[in-house]
């Protein structure tokens, strides 16, 4: 059998056998897994079995610790009484308690786990946590009881988008003005409006999952089936989804299976006494550049574990799919640690853990199963072969992966190249750096690009004159490059470096600085980790330029279905020159990075006759330009041989987007266009 990832990329040839033994390793693992014509969903079940679930009668309490000794329950419920209640021994790693009567537990009830092992004793949050809280008390962090048999009253059923995946990344307790911790109904009530607004139809809600360290930006994950509660209650996230299905936008969860924090108090680590409950043995068990606990994804388990675990958040909190952080970690022995993908081998060695290819496989599949419109996005930025292609076609079944070598490039022309020497042919070749048959998510910059210690690209083209002269009616020089390049940069980001766009909250409008959370180093202020919607919406400020353009260009993005086609298609580079032309989806882009030099009557091959019309331009007044392209018919002349060329105007730093108006559109004495050839 030939796989399509071959017949896609035949240059892979030689590493055919590396292919079936991935796809071997596939159907071996589920061969493992499954009896009797189950499928990956009925296996997926831990949450249902494991945890705290109200039933008739009282209350049961399972966990699942293999080594453990002894296990008891303490809590509000006994006056804390570390042994005053244990479970109960299955001989197979399943330890269990029944609480007689409905008031046992309830909602809010503190508790924790004890666990005996190797003679000593250990506290630890319930693997199954669905609520971890701090203490006010003893500032510890418990479990909270949460009956999972009330229901949420849901409104969106049959919610399904198959729109152009436009995402908003968010970060719930950043998304308010105010130097504070916002919550999940704040986010959905004030901010869920403004994304719809902006036209970003999915979310891609950050450190969703319970972390003890707020500054960890959510990726230092304890317990992987609590809504961290930061935020708020759990009903509270589900307001949140439940609201944004009302108005259309999809959520998906940005994902951490790549590694959990090391922590043994509030997190999974050790739970039974043992490193290797979840985790490899020794220096394995370890990443050395993140100090956290990595997955052992041969464990079937552990597989129970994480495979339950995306089950979990698709039906008990309706997310529709996710963003898989640190799957380049995931897939290489060395985590991708200075590691130079240069060339295909790399991707085929001893250096691939096969097992976690396998576990993305067989995590895809799952996804697919509990929901087939699901949506799954993979960050992996070695360039894996068949990272997004079907798990049949040889691949392991993501639907995009970010584009990462986007905003890494356009970070270090910024810092280290004046415009003027900018080498388009570089930028494009960026831009169309993607696998045959395979999806990317092009950005510019995500939250990543303007942690501390970095900065934002505006901040970065305009420094510290956005301190001074970002007012309207204030004219600098440089604060005109930030603003005609930040346009442009999107622009040419959004229509030619993928098939899907993100963009994180506030960079929009061109907010300005970095992310710091709070910490000692900084005094514990939020003064840096909260997002100025004042500076966009008070009407005197040039961010209202960038977040009035960024909207108009999603629109034009989404009128034009511009996804559609795969690839845009070059139609004129001219280095010298700076310009950059190019067609998708029935629209044609037409940018001139000169920092200097405006072109009249420019010549612009095109594919369609007839005239064409402007339908966004970066240089409109309302954008902070000064309105030097007009919003004309603009016909395409015959040159004969050559074939056919528009003339425009096109003034330094600035772009136009123009489409083919249909012949139905064009009126009988429009003019035909020129007839002499253009050289």
């Amino acid at each position: 059998m030939a796989y399509r990832l071959l017949e896609l990329n035949p240059q892979l040839t030689p590493y055919e056998g590396d292919i079936r033994q991935r796809m071997d390793n596939y159907h071996w693992k589920k061969d493992q897994l499954l009896h009797d014509g189950a499928t990956l969903k009925d296996f997926a079940n831990a949450h249902l079995f494991y945890g705290f679930h109200h039933v008739e009668g009282g209350w049961v309490y399972r966990e699942w610790a293999p080594a453990a000794q002894r296990v008891w329950l303490m809590g509000d419920f006994n006056g804390w009484n570390p042994k005053s209640h244990e479970l109960h021994d299955h001989d197979d790693g399943v330890w269990e308690i029944f609480l007689e009567g409905d008031n046992a537990l309830w909602n809010g009830c503190k508790v924790k786990t004890v666990v005996k092992h190797d003679g000593s004793t250990a506290e630890h949050i319930p693997l199954y946590a669905r609520r971890v809280v701090q203490d006010e008390k003893t500032i510890q962090w418990c479990c909270e009881v949460w009956d999972d048999s009330v229901s949420y009253p849901w409104t969106d059923q049959g919610f399904s988008s198959q729109e152009e995946l436009l995402i908003y990344e968010a970060h719930v307790g950043m998304a308010q003005e105010e130097e504070r911790i916002g919550t999940y109904r704040e986010f959905a009530d004030k901010t869920l409006p403004r994304i719809q607004k902006a036209g970003y139809n999915t979310i891609q809600l950050m450190a969703i999952m319970q972390h003890p360290y707020y500054g960890s930006f959510g990726y230092q994950v304890s317990s992987f089936y609590a809504a961290s509660s930061w935020f708020g209650l759990p009903e509270d996230l589900k307001y949140l989804v439940d609201k944004a299905h009302s108005m259309g936008i999809r959520v998906i969860m940005d994902l951490v299976h790549s590694h959990a924090v090391k922590n043994t108090a509030e997190g999974i680590n050790c739970f039974d006494g043992t490193e290797w409950q979840f985790f490899h043995r020794g220096e394995q068990g370890d990443h050395p550049a993140w100090g956290t606990k990595l997955f052992n994804y041969n464990d079937n388990n552990v597989l129970h574990f994480l495979l339950s675990n995306l089950k979990f958040w698709l039906e008990e909190y309706h997310f529709d799919g996710f963003r898989f952080d640190g799957v380049t970690s995931m897939l290489y022995h060395d985590h991708g640690l200075g590691t130079d993908f240069d060339s295909n081998g790399k991707y085929f060695s001893l250096n691939t853990d096969t097992e976690a290819v396998t576990y993305l496989q067989l995590a895809n599949e799952l996804i697919r199963q509990v929901n087939p419109n699901a949506i799954t996005i993979s960050e992996d930025m070695s360039g894996m072969p068949g990272m997004c292609l079907p798990i049949e076609d040889g691949g392991i079944g993501f639907d995009y992966r970010l584009g990462m070598g986007l905003p890494d490039m356009w970070i270090k022309l910024v810092k280290e190249q004046s415009d003027e020497h900018w080498d388009l042919d570089k930028i494009w070749s960026s831009m169309c750096l993607r696998r045959p048959g395979e999806k990317t998510v092009a950005y510019v910059e995500s939250h990543d690009q303007a942690l501390v210690g970095d900065k934002t690209m505006i901040f970065r083209l305009a420094d510290a004159s956005m301190y001074t002269d970002m007012d309207k009616a204030t004219h600098n020089l440089v604060i005109d490059r930030a603003i005609a390049l930040h346009k442009m940069i999107r622009l040419l980001t959004i229509a030619g470096g993928g098939e899907a766009y993100l963009n994180f909250m506030g960079n929009e409008f061109g907010h300005p600085e970095w992310i710091d959370f709070p910490r000692e180093g900084n005094g514990w202020s939020f003064f840096h980790c909260r997002r100025q919607w004042s500076l966009v919406d008070n009407g005197f400020l040039k961010y209202q330029w960038l977040g009035d353009f960024d909207r108009d260009m999603v629109a034009t993005v989404k009128d034009a279905n511009l996804f559609e086609q795969w690839m845009p298609h070059l139609n004129w580079m001219h280095r010298q020159d700076q310009v950059i032309a190019f067609e998708r989806s029935g629209l044609l882009f037409v940018l001139n990075f000169n920092p200097s030099q405006s072109f009249d009557n420019y010549r612009i091959p095109v594919t369609a006759g007839g005239d064409y019309e402007v339908v966004l331009s970066t240089d409109d007044e309302r954008y902070g330009g000064q309105n030097r392209i007009s919003h004309q018919r603009y016909p395409s002349l015959i040159p004969g041989e050559y074939g056919r060329k528009l003339r425009l105007y096109l003034p330094a730093r600035t772009a136009v987007v123009l489409r083919a108006i249909p012949d139905a559109d064009v009126p009988q004495d429009a003019a035909s266009g020129e007839t002499e050839a253009i050289s």
